[in-house]
């Protein structure tokens, strides 16, 4: 094995130990010396193949970034109209952040996001974390404009002049959706409003009314 095929080897037994690690113990627990230990390399083995310790953890996000695209590319091929796929996209980003607690807190660390603050995370393997995050956003984005579009078609929607911008509402509903999943993982929201039975998720439709506008208006 040459050089380059070893270290690419070794970058992806690094991803792979820490995608283990905070999928069974969280994001607490990314401690450089303990991915190093699981996938079989020296202590100083990670500073060798990253650049510094948030690259090899924006690596290991960028996995679950990848996992939450597959996930939304599979809830958008439903049929039927936007508000459908958008429903159908917020159950899946919920389902996503109850299966992968540990891996949904470390994709969203802002000190990540942010990758400008981490200039010497320039030479890191692979995009910056965040552009792992704007397509989803944009798709987000257009499932709200083409459903905007769709019940003003059928005059059950506001007039594009008076409404916000699509990217807005979207942000807006994104914000909503995240904050279910963070208040559901830690247990506040059971507390104050259980959810029973099977069925739709009585939060999802009121975060989809809420800022599209009553599906039955």
């Amino acid at each position: 094995m040459d050089q380059a095929h070893r270290a690419d080897s070794v970058r992806e037994r690094l991803i792979d130990a820490g995608v283990e690690l905070v999928m069974t113990e969280g994001s607490a627990s990314l401690g450089l010396r303990e991915i190093a230990r699981r996938a079989g390399v020296s202590h100083g083995a990670p500073r060798r193949y990253f650049p510094t310790h948030h690259a090899l953890l924006s690596a290991i996000a960028r996995r679950g970034f990848a996992g939450l695209a597959a996930r939304f590319a599979a809830a958008t091929e439903v049929t039927g109209t936007p508000r459908d796929q958008l429903r159908s996209l917020a159950d899946a980003f919920l389902e996503h952040a109850a299966e992968h607690g540990g891996m949904f807190e470390l994709m969203f660390r802002h000190d990540l996001l942010d990758s400008e603050v981490h200039a010497s995370d320039a030479d890191a393997p692979g995009p910056r974390l965040r552009e792992s995050t704007l397509p989803l956003f944009a798709r987000l984005v257009e499932l709200v404009a083409q459903d905007r579009a769709h019940r003003t078609e059928q005059g059950t929607g506001p007039s594009c002049d008076s409404a916000p911008p699509p990217a807005l509402t979207a942000a807006a509903l994104w914000t909503n959706l995240h904050g279910i999943a963070v208040l559901r993982a830690n247990g506040s929201l059971q507390l104050a409003f259980p959810r029973a039975g099977e069925g739709p998720d009585p939060l999802v439709t009121a975060a989809l009314d809420a800022h599209l506008g009553r599906a039955d208006a």
